[in-house]
């Protein structure tokens, strides 16, 4: 069983563990208690005035991972976070949203900040989006930005049963991820995005985890962006949507309710 759940995660997360085995030296931070080193900013303007930036990783994504957009966001002048799923994400979804929603307030009074906003990977997205619609969490997030999230699920997922590894071999996350699962009928039934909250969801056609990549989208008045919309020659894979310069210029554009001009050089 676990040399099946090996094989999952690494069907699933590829990228993101090769990324963070390149760039860890050690094991990362805890990001259960946010620290005021998380939130330093390298310049002024975003800072006084905007909410503070929760980067909320994916399956199988540990913090480190995520260091190259928090870094972008910090140098804009955010007070960033990074929270890494509990479990690093095998685990159901609503109970690592219960957790998010704790780190929140947790943010909240270590900025004295009303409001917060998220920009998530991954399942990281859907997790996001539980608390958002499940559990109260339109009252203290102003935007949500998503990257690569299968909010209406991947056959990623759903193919691993052709591996040989069953139902997602026990993995709860991925089961919760498949197209056509009780968890996404629950949390896409009604309103996609309710509340006041600005939602805005990236997406890429080279995304080898998230299939259809038109999954990645939501309804009811979403800001949905497709990167080849815009860069028709700019390949941005999995990982990349947190790595890539086309892609974080949506984010920051989303971040001050600007409109969609991504820029197609970007580093």
């Amino acid at each position: 069983m676990l040399l099946r759940k090996t094989a999952l995660v690494l069907a699933l997360s590829t990228a993101a563990l090769l990324a963070s085995t390149a760039t860890a030296t050690a094991a990362p931070a805890s990001t259960t208690t946010p620290s005021a080193s998380q939130a330093a900013s390298a310049t002024p303007f975003a800072a006084a005035a905007a909410n503070p930036v929760i980067v909320v990783g994916g399956l199988s994504g540990v913090a480190v991972a995520y260091e190259p957009i928090a870094a972008r966001l910090r140098a804009d002048g955010y007070r960033t976070f990074i929270y890494q799923l509990p479990g690093l994400g095998l685990g159901d979804i609503p109970t690592s949203a219960r957790a998010l929603a704790g780190y929140v307030e947790q943010v909240r009074a270590t900025t004295g900040a009303a409001s917060v906003d998220v920009v998530a990977h991954s399942e990281g997205g859907l997790v996001s989006r539980y608390y958002l619609k499940r559990l109260g969490g339109t009252a203290t997030v102003g935007r949500y930005v998503s990257l690569g999230t299968p909010q209406y699920g991947t056959y990623v997922a759903n193919i691993v049963a052709f591996l040989g590894l069953g139902s997602c071999a026990g993995v709860v996350a991925c089961q919760q991820m498949t197209i056509g699962s009780a968890f996404l009928a629950d949390l896409n039934a009604g309103d996609d995005t309710p509340g006041a909250v600005r939602y805005t969801t990236v997406r890429t056609l080279q995304d080898e985890l998230v299939r259809p990549t038109g999954n990645a989208a939501v309804n009811d008045g979403a800001t949905n962006v497709l990167i080849q919309s815009y860069c028709p020659l700019r390949v941005v894979g999995h990982l990349g949507l947190v790595l890539d310069g086309t892609a974080y210029t949506i984010v920051r554009g989303a971040l001050v309710d600007g409109p969609v001009r991504p820029n197609c050089l970007a580093l």
